[in-house]
């Protein structure tokens, strides 16, 4: 399922390869936000064509609409997203107490945590619904995706420490109940309910990963900036064993100092032979500085969020060290491009991106055209791959 090809002599960082249902992956990579089933302004046949290996979905948003019920009878998520490449889809825990987390006119909560699942109110509509961790992974399995992900508890940074320690045992009790659910799956007793991921009407099966046919399934790690709670988080996971380990209830607003520390104690911990996921991160140095403490898989929404905002990333040069600011940041609003008939970027692969100035780049922001929200998406995306290529390519030859 994970295989170590190459382990750093600078660093933890480490070459490895993960096998899934619909193919193989190198990492350390990062995987493209397609939180509600879609990469924002950007096709799925594009990102593939960028360098996409795999994408992220949420199953919370999915969940609510358009629904998994809908999703399966597409043919599921790859069919409905017409990507026939690995998904991982997070359980929505974090979104769940983020998007539903909001007070009632009478102040009460409209998230309600029990012993076997979370209540909570829908955001578009305000129906309420009920989920467990057996739902989840069902769900989940409905969608038909390679890497599920189990339900936890995600509070918001800073939190009391109480809050965190309910935190840590819920998702502790939740991820014994996913297991338990997962190998039923396995062992076939749930079988009418849990089709093979494998079998995509009308498309290929890819026939070189030995992937099994169920989808893989991934803990989370939580315990907020608390040394103790993750480590007996990681302790209680490891007992119930996984395919893969989450690093949680980070980037939810810490410090890149305070992320570091966290990651310092804890990757060295988790089982070697796993491939680990730092959740929800981050900026280009953050992933840097993660994979160097030995972190395989990243996903986060700055690529496309910024792009859409006027933010675009540029690569000066790749050392692997912050120190050597191996990229910038462009504000293409700012005046000093009003004039700049250079291209968005000269080296690029994708034409529009050689083609077009930043003089007409500035423009289309400022009159609130799509198409400047789009390239410079495309701009950022391509950035995190050509980024995470060129880390592969730092541990391969020994210089991160």
């Amino acid at each position: 399922m994970f295989k170590i090809i190459k382990k750093s002599n600078k660093s933890r960082a480490r070459l490895g390869m993960l096998k899934t249902a619909h193919g193989n992956i190198q990492t350390p990579f990062f995987m493209p936000c397609a939180t509600q089933g879609a990469v924002k302004h950007v096709s799925t046949k594009e990102v593939g064509e960028m360098g996409a290996r795999i994408l992220l979905a949420n199953t919370y948003h999915l969940m609510l609409r358009p629904g998994e019920k809908l999703i399966k009878k597409a043919g599921g998520l790859h069919d409905f997203m017409n990507w026939q490449k690995p998904i991982l889809t997070d359980s929505g825990g974090f979104q769940i107490f983020s998007l539903s987390g909001d007070k009632s006119k009478s102040g009460k909560s409209l998230v309600k945590l029990e012993k076997d699942g979370v209540r909570f109110k829908s955001y578009i509509d305000g129906e309420e619904y009920y989920l467990t961790p057996e739902k989840a992974l069902k769900i989940q399995i409905d969608l038909g995706v390679d890497i599920a992900v189990c339900l936890d508890v995600c509070p918001a940074l800073p939190a009391k420490k109480e809050d965190l320690k309910n935190a840590v045992e819920l998702t502790s009790s939740w991820a014994k109940k996913t297991k338990n659910y997962a190998v039923r799956i396995r062992a076939g007793s749930l079988a009418r309910e849990a089709p093979s991921v494998l079998k995509s009407p009308g498309k290929a099966v890819p026939q070189d990963c030995g992937a099994p046919a169920k989808p893989l399934v991934f803990c989370v790690i939580q315990g907020g900036l608390d040394k103790k709670l993750r480590l007996k988080s990681l302790r209680d996971l490891v007992k119930i064993g996984w395919d893969g380990y989450n690093i949680g209830g980070l980037s939810v607003g810490e410090s890149s100092a305070d992320m570091y520390k966290v990651l310092d104690y804890l990757a060295p911990e988790i089982p070697e032979n796993k491939p680990r996921y730092l959740m929800g991160a981050g900026y280009p140095e953050n992933i840097v500085e993660a994979v160097k403490r030995g972190v395989d898989m990243f996903d986060c929404v700055i690529p496309t969020r910024e792009g859409r905002h006027g933010r675009l990333f540029q690569m000066s040069d790749f050392g692997c060290r912050i120190s050597d600011n191996f990229y910038n940041t462009i504000h293409i609003t700012r005046a000093k491009f009003v004039k700049d008939f250079t291209p968005i970027n000269p080296e690029s692969k994708l034409p529009e991106l050689r083609g077009y100035s930043k003089a007409y780049l500035r423009y289309l922001f400022k009159i609130k055209e799509p198409l400047g929200q789009r390239l410079a998406s495309l701009n950022n995306l391509e950035f995190y791959f050509n980024l995470m290529e060129n880390i592969r390519r730092g541990i391969k030859n020994g210089r991160l």
